[in-house]
């Protein structure tokens, strides 16, 4: 962890996983339509405006990106229930069960990571989920203040 302490290793650490991740993931969709598919799947329908925004992409790219998900079958674009001249993109079930199956296959590789974890590093990890989730919306929202200064 580069010789870092505290939080500064805890981000390195953070950081380095990810990436294995990352490297662990088939290659048969980019990173930014993954993750535009989990934020649908964890946010629900959005707008092609906001579904930019919370991917930190411009909406001429998001639109790009929706339309090869809505040719693969993943997303779809409905009306808008509050309003339906407004066009929303919504994951389909192929679209989540895609990224489930995607989701099982890096779960694998991280539950056998974790069985060779000793017990007490284990509980360590398990109480440190609701951290993880809490730092995962922290940076999302600082992704969302770094956008709004542009």
């Amino acid at each position: 962890m580069h010789g870092r302490h505290g939080a500064g290793a805890a981000a390195d650490a953070v950081y380095d996983l990810l990436a294995s991740f990352i490297r662990l993931n088939p290659r048969d969709m980019s990173l930014t339509s993954l993750s535009a598919l989990a934020t649908l799947d964890r946010t629900g329908p959005r707008r092609i405006t906001e579904l930019a925004a919370s991917e930190g992409v411009t909406q001429p790219s998001v639109t790009s990106l929706v339309a090869s998900l809505v040719r693969a079958g993943y997303v779809e674009r409905r009306s808008d229930p509050a309003d339906k001249r407004v066009v929303v993109i919504a994951i389909t079930a192929a679209g989540s069960t895609y990224l489930g199956a995607r989701r099982a296959v890096t779960a694998g590789v991280f539950a056998d990571a974790v069985e060779e974890l000793s017990a007490e590093e284990a509980a360590i990890l398990a109480a440190a989920a609701p951290v993880i989730e809490r730092l995962r919306d922290l940076v999302e929202g600082q992704r969302g203040v770094a956008r709004d200064r542009k």
